[in-house]
């Protein structure tokens, strides 16, 4: 294994003098870090201030939606917010604007919709799975109860919605069918696969919808609003849906390969709480299909794995499985579908960032 490259990168560029600009906007613009894979924007004179500036207006907003008059409510509200993020979606909302006119103000609130969407569905998905720590900070439900929990995701939900629905009906539409593909895709993985079907088809039809669906709409609102055409609005749409499932097969990856992580999430959590991931499921289908390696991996992996022993058994012999290896060649064509869908794009600072972030999400280790 390589040595784990930085996560990343300062956006390393001092915000354009505008009168619009209030001094802590711009001191927030110029702190800003950009994720992994976005050190083409970071890098560039023009578009690197633009993107940090618009983020800064983001982030400032994104604190302002969540605030609540009620104590109670604005301290849960604040929870997650405050324990920072990397915030892919609102990135991915500004970086598709370049595309047409830049972060107009309908965008930076697209922006704060895509990431408040984002932030209430944690709070849901930690309460389904049971999570003790989320961002490297305990889990609201550890915090106040699941009931509590649960609220505070629907009322941040509920602040996307009041959001949305100044951006007009498009958009009102849009975020419905968005928060039903997070939906269906809870469900279908609650419920599992049906008799008749794939457990791999299956579980990648719910990573479709958890994870792939908002940066998909996270894209397409960049471009709609920046009003970039209606071929870049195709291109975000695909482009987010294909590295949203490389994104997600990574991690399920990584559960099993990486050292612990900024997350506060250790190798193996997915193991030990019984996530059906893609190792895991080729690990099943090789079993199944009379691989005597797989079978003695999987008695490990489906044992009790309560204990920390028992668990690092596990994810060592599942490491070097070549299911593993077999994940990561997964996730790499999806990311590899992602870049060649932004064929149609002309060459750019933008198109450079899109393809650099795809390959990223799949070199990842922690």
């Amino acid at each position: 294994m390589t040595d784990a490259k930085p996560s990343w990168t300062p956006a390393g560029q001092n915000p354009p003098e505008s009168p619009e600009l209030d001094t802590a906007t711009a001191a927030l613009a110029t702190s800003l870090n950009l994720p992994a894979g976005f050190d083409p924007v970071a890098q560039d004179a023009v578009l690197g201030p633009e993107v940090s500036t618009a983020l800064a207006r983001v982030e400032k907003q994104l604190r302002a939606a969540i605030a609540h008059s009620d104590p109670f409510a604005d301290a849960t509200s604040r929870h997650l917010v405050e324990a920072g993020g990397k915030r892919i979606r609102p990135l991915l909302t500004i970086l598709a604007a370049q595309l047409g006119n830049g972060a107009v103000p309908d965008v930076v609130q697209a922006a704060v919709v895509v990431e408040l969407t984002h932030l209430a569905t944690l709070y849901h998905d930690d309460v389904m799975d049971s999570a003790p720590y989320r961002r490297g900070a305990p889990t609201a439900h550890e915090v106040w109860g699941n009931q509590v929990a649960i609220l505070a995701g629907d009322l941040i939900f509920a602040r996307a919605s009041l959001l949305v629905s100044q951006l007009g009906p498009e958009a009102v539409g849009i975020q419905a069918r968005t928060f039903e593909r997070l939906c269906l895709g809870q469900l279908h993985e609650t419920v599992g696969p049906r008799d008749d079907e794939d457990p791999v088809e299956h579980y990648l039809s719910v990573i479709a919808d958890k994870t792939a669906s908002l940066i998909a709409t996270s894209g397409q609102l960049g471009a709609m609003f920046s009003g970039a055409g209606e071929q870049a609005v195709n291109v975000m749409l695909e482009y987010g849906e294909k590295v949203g499932v490389a994104f997600q097969l990574a991690d399920d990856v990584i559960d099993v390969t990486g050292l612990k992580a900024k997350s506060g999430k250790t190798p193996g959590t997915d193991l030990r709480e019984g996530v059906p991931t893609l190792p895991v499921l080729l690990l099943r289908k090789a079993a199944a299909d009379g691989d005597a390696s797989a079978a003695s991996v999987l008695a490990l992996v489906e044992a009790d794995l309560s204990s920390d022993e028992a668990l690092d058994e596990a994810v060592t012999a599942l490491r070097v499985h070549p299911v593993t290896a077999q994940a990561w060649s997964i996730a790499g064509e999806w990311a590899d579908a992602a870049k060649a869908s932004l064929d149609p794009l002309p060459e750019s600072t933008v198109k450079f960032a899109l393809t650099a972030f795809a390959e990223a999400v799949v070199d990842r280790e922690v």
